[in-house]
Protein backbone atom coordinates (compact mmCIF):
# COMPACT_ATOMS: atom_id res chain seq x y z
CA UNK A 1 0.00 0.00 0.00
CA UNK A 2 1.19 3.29 -0.83
CA UNK A 3 1.73 6.04 2.03
CA UNK A 4 -0.62 8.10 0.24
CA UNK A 5 -3.48 5.56 0.10
CA UNK A 6 -2.91 4.96 3.64
CA UNK A 7 -2.32 8.53 4.62
CA UNK A 8 -6.07 9.04 2.85
CA UNK A 9 -7.15 5.60 3.94
CA UNK A 10 -11.16 5.60 2.88
CA UNK A 11 -10.98 8.97 1.46
CA UNK A 12 -8.39 7.40 -1.50
CA UNK A 13 -11.57 6.10 -2.77
CA UNK A 14 -13.30 9.23 -4.06
CA UNK A 15 -10.39 10.86 -5.62
CA UNK A 16 -10.54 10.70 -9.39
CA UNK A 17 -10.33 7.24 -10.89
CA UNK A 18 -7.38 8.20 -12.61
CA UNK A 19 -5.41 10.04 -9.45
CA UNK A 20 -6.17 6.78 -7.57
CA UNK A 21 -3.75 4.95 -10.49
CA UNK A 22 -1.46 7.64 -10.07
CA UNK A 23 -0.79 7.62 -6.45
CA UNK A 24 -1.34 3.73 -6.21
CA UNK A 25 2.59 3.37 -6.92
CA UNK A 26 3.17 0.16 -5.92
CA UNK A 27 5.97 -0.86 -4.14
CA UNK A 28 9.08 -1.03 -7.19
CA UNK A 29 6.75 0.98 -8.88
CA UNK A 30 7.54 4.38 -10.54
CA UNK A 31 5.37 7.08 -12.25
CA UNK A 32 6.70 8.90 -15.08
CA UNK A 33 5.04 12.08 -16.64
CA UNK A 34 5.73 15.05 -18.88
CA UNK A 35 3.84 18.11 -20.22
CA UNK A 36 4.08 21.87 -19.83
CA UNK A 37 3.61 24.34 -17.17
CA UNK A 38 1.79 26.83 -18.61
CA UNK A 39 3.23 29.31 -15.91
CA UNK A 40 5.82 29.55 -13.12
CA UNK A 41 6.20 32.73 -11.49
CA UNK A 42 7.77 33.38 -8.46
CA UNK A 43 8.39 36.67 -5.33
CA UNK A 44 9.90 40.02 -5.38
CA UNK A 45 13.23 40.57 -7.18
CA UNK A 46 14.94 40.36 -4.28
CA UNK A 47 14.32 37.13 -3.76
CA UNK A 48 16.91 36.12 -6.67
CA UNK A 49 19.77 35.14 -4.98
CA UNK A 50 18.21 33.28 -2.66
CA UNK A 51 16.23 31.29 -5.23
CA UNK A 52 18.98 31.02 -7.18
CA UNK A 53 21.41 29.49 -4.38
CA UNK A 54 18.26 27.09 -3.66
CA UNK A 55 19.18 25.37 -7.31
CA UNK A 56 22.52 24.10 -5.55
CA UNK A 57 20.15 21.64 -3.70
CA UNK A 58 17.76 20.99 -6.23
CA UNK A 59 15.23 22.79 -4.25
CA UNK A 60 13.86 26.19 -5.67
CA UNK A 61 14.65 28.52 -8.66
CA UNK A 62 14.67 32.21 -10.20
CA UNK A 63 13.50 31.48 -13.67
CA UNK A 64 10.22 32.46 -14.32
CA UNK A 65 8.41 31.78 -17.56
CA UNK A 66 5.44 30.53 -19.68
CA UNK A 67 5.23 27.19 -21.49
CA UNK A 68 7.64 25.73 -19.89
CA UNK A 69 8.69 22.03 -20.62
CA UNK A 70 8.05 20.00 -17.34
CA UNK A 71 8.85 15.89 -16.20
CA UNK A 72 7.95 14.56 -12.96
CA UNK A 73 9.42 11.01 -11.59
CA UNK A 74 7.90 10.06 -8.63
CA UNK A 75 9.80 6.53 -7.58
CA UNK A 76 8.96 4.16 -4.34
CA UNK A 77 11.83 3.18 -2.60
CA UNK A 78 13.00 1.55 1.22
CA UNK A 79 14.53 3.89 3.81
CA UNK A 80 17.37 3.23 6.09
CA UNK A 81 15.01 2.37 8.82
CA UNK A 82 12.47 0.26 6.56
CA UNK A 83 10.34 2.99 6.10
CA UNK A 84 8.28 3.36 2.57
CA UNK A 85 9.60 6.43 1.02
CA UNK A 86 8.43 7.96 -2.63
CA UNK A 87 11.31 9.83 -4.23
CA UNK A 88 9.69 13.38 -6.14
CA UNK A 89 12.13 14.44 -9.07
CA UNK A 90 10.34 17.35 -10.91
CA UNK A 91 12.33 18.88 -14.01
CA UNK A 92 11.89 22.08 -15.55
CA UNK A 93 13.31 22.85 -18.99
CA UNK A 94 13.67 26.70 -19.40
CA UNK A 95 15.36 27.82 -22.89
CA UNK A 96 18.61 27.73 -21.47
CA UNK A 97 18.89 26.39 -18.10
CA UNK A 98 17.51 22.83 -16.78
CA UNK A 99 15.83 23.26 -12.99
CA UNK A 100 14.89 20.56 -10.38
CA UNK A 101 12.51 20.93 -7.45
CA UNK A 102 13.07 17.46 -5.81
CA UNK A 103 11.93 15.73 -2.63
CA UNK A 104 11.83 13.01 -0.14
CA UNK A 105 8.48 11.79 1.18
CA UNK A 106 7.63 9.12 4.10
CA UNK A 107 4.47 8.59 6.30
CA UNK A 108 4.37 9.60 10.01
CA UNK A 109 1.34 7.26 11.02
CA UNK A 110 0.83 8.84 14.47
CA UNK A 111 0.59 12.46 13.31
CA UNK A 112 -1.39 11.38 10.16
CA UNK A 113 0.71 13.74 7.75
CA UNK A 114 3.67 12.80 5.22
CA UNK A 115 7.20 13.94 6.12
CA UNK A 116 8.62 16.22 3.10
CA UNK A 117 12.42 16.60 2.59
CA UNK A 118 12.98 18.86 -0.24
CA UNK A 119 16.19 19.54 -1.45
CA UNK A 120 18.99 16.98 -2.23
CA UNK A 121 20.69 16.94 0.08
CA UNK A 122 17.98 17.75 2.38
CA UNK A 123 17.34 21.69 2.93
CA UNK A 124 13.83 22.18 4.15
CA UNK A 125 11.10 20.14 5.73
CA UNK A 126 7.07 20.65 5.70
CA UNK A 127 4.76 18.53 7.12
CA UNK A 128 2.03 18.11 4.46
CA UNK A 129 -1.60 17.36 4.88
CA UNK A 130 -3.23 15.06 2.30
CA UNK A 131 -7.07 15.73 1.53
CA UNK A 132 -9.56 14.71 -1.11
CA UNK A 133 -12.31 17.23 -2.35
CA UNK A 134 -15.31 16.86 -2.79
CA UNK A 135 -14.42 17.03 -7.18
CA UNK A 136 -12.08 13.81 -6.33
CA UNK A 137 -9.07 16.22 -6.65
CA UNK A 138 -6.29 15.83 -4.56
CA UNK A 139 -5.16 19.00 -1.99
CA UNK A 140 -2.30 18.96 0.11
CA UNK A 141 -1.52 21.66 2.36
CA UNK A 142 1.30 22.28 4.64
CA UNK A 143 1.74 21.98 8.44
CA UNK A 144 4.56 23.20 10.70
CA UNK A 145 8.25 23.46 8.89
CA UNK A 146 11.91 23.07 9.61
CA UNK A 147 15.00 24.43 8.03
CA UNK A 148 17.21 21.22 7.86
CA UNK A 149 21.19 22.19 8.45
CA UNK A 150 22.48 18.26 8.25
CA UNK A 151 21.09 16.14 11.28
CA UNK A 152 19.91 19.50 12.77
CA UNK A 153 16.32 20.54 12.04
CA UNK A 154 15.37 24.15 12.89
CA UNK A 155 11.67 24.96 13.59
CA UNK A 156 10.65 27.93 11.62
CA UNK A 157 8.21 29.94 13.06
CA UNK A 158 4.74 31.11 10.91
CA UNK A 159 6.16 34.63 9.56
CA UNK A 160 9.27 32.70 7.70
CA UNK A 161 7.35 29.53 6.72
CA UNK A 162 5.99 29.03 2.59
CA UNK A 163 2.70 27.75 3.23
CA UNK A 164 2.25 25.47 0.41
CA UNK A 165 -1.08 24.52 -0.79
CA UNK A 166 -0.91 22.27 -4.35
CA UNK A 167 -4.75 21.16 -6.38
CA UNK A 168 -4.35 18.13 -8.61
CA UNK A 169 -6.92 16.96 -11.05
CA UNK A 170 -7.42 14.87 -14.28
CA UNK A 171 -9.02 16.71 -17.22
CA UNK A 172 -11.16 13.07 -18.91
CA UNK A 173 -11.38 15.37 -22.29
CA UNK A 174 -7.90 15.96 -23.09
CA UNK A 175 -6.85 12.63 -20.98
CA UNK A 176 -3.71 15.30 -18.83
CA UNK A 177 -3.13 15.28 -15.34
CA UNK A 178 -3.37 19.35 -13.76
CA UNK A 179 -1.00 20.86 -11.23
CA UNK A 180 -1.27 23.75 -9.42
CA UNK A 181 1.27 24.65 -6.87
CA UNK A 182 1.18 27.63 -4.53
CA UNK A 183 3.25 28.84 -1.74
CA UNK A 184 2.79 32.24 -0.42
CA UNK A 185 4.32 33.83 3.26
CA UNK A 186 2.21 35.73 5.65
CA UNK A 187 4.45 38.73 5.45
CA UNK A 188 5.84 38.63 1.47
CA UNK A 189 3.17 37.31 -0.39
CA UNK A 190 3.30 35.09 -3.20
CA UNK A 191 7.31 33.03 -3.20
CA UNK A 192 6.58 30.63 -5.86
CA UNK A 193 3.42 29.06 -8.07
CA UNK A 194 3.28 26.91 -11.01
CA UNK A 195 0.58 25.43 -12.64
CA UNK A 196 -0.21 23.28 -16.07
CA UNK A 197 -0.67 19.88 -17.32
CA UNK A 198 1.58 16.38 -17.82
CA UNK A 199 0.54 13.02 -19.26
CA UNK A 200 1.39 9.99 -17.79
CA UNK A 201 4.24 7.91 -19.99
CA UNK A 202 2.91 4.27 -19.40
CA UNK A 203 -1.19 4.38 -18.57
Amino acid sequence: MSIYKKILGEQFENLQPMLQKRYALPEGNSFKASGMMKKISGGPKWLYPLFLLGTRWKFLFPEQGENIPFKIINTTRCGPNGEKQVNWERTFQFPTKKRYFNALMSLDTNKKIVKDYLGEPSLFYSELIFSVSEEGHMRIDSGKQRFVLGSIEIPLPKIFQGIVRVDEYYIEESEVFFIHVFITNPIIGTLFEYEGEFRADDF
